[in-house]
């Protein structure tokens, strides 16, 4: 994902992301065809859609921190069975705006720059 140029709509001046679960999620898209299928629910007529080329690390390296809440990456989120979701955790966001999630042992981590918490 990193280093894949997705394709991510613009709207008013901003990227286009939906809040879901108490994430924004901006969206992009592999390729024109999965951005068609996007287009077709979510602009109105014949428009065309306006969208700006970014890499993947761009978008969770640089775009999400300077959202200023909890942020991730949904792609083809309109192509079935081919969605693939990057949440705003260590490993996908950087440390700083990652945020704490609980393994199966119960051990949670994320806050505090991945540093266990007890």
């Amino acid at each position: 994902m990193r280093r894949s140029v997705l394709l991510v709509p613009v709207a008013d001046g901003g990227l286009w992301s939906v809040r879901a679960g108490g994430v924004r999620w901006i969206c992009g898209f592999t390729d024109e065809a999965a951005l068609a299928r996007f287009a077709l629910r979510h602009q109105p007529g014949d428009e065309p859609m306006d969208y700006a080329a970014l890499l993947g690390a761009r978008i969770v390296d640089e775009i999400v921190p300077s959202l200023g809440e909890p942020a991730g990456l949904a792609v083809d989120i309109a192509t079935e069975d081919g969605s693939m979701f990057f949440p705003p955790v260590t490993g996908i966001v950087p440390d700083e705006v990652a945020v704490a999630t609980t393994d199966t042992t119960g051990v949670t981590t994320g806050e505090e720059h991945g540093h266990e918490r007890r």
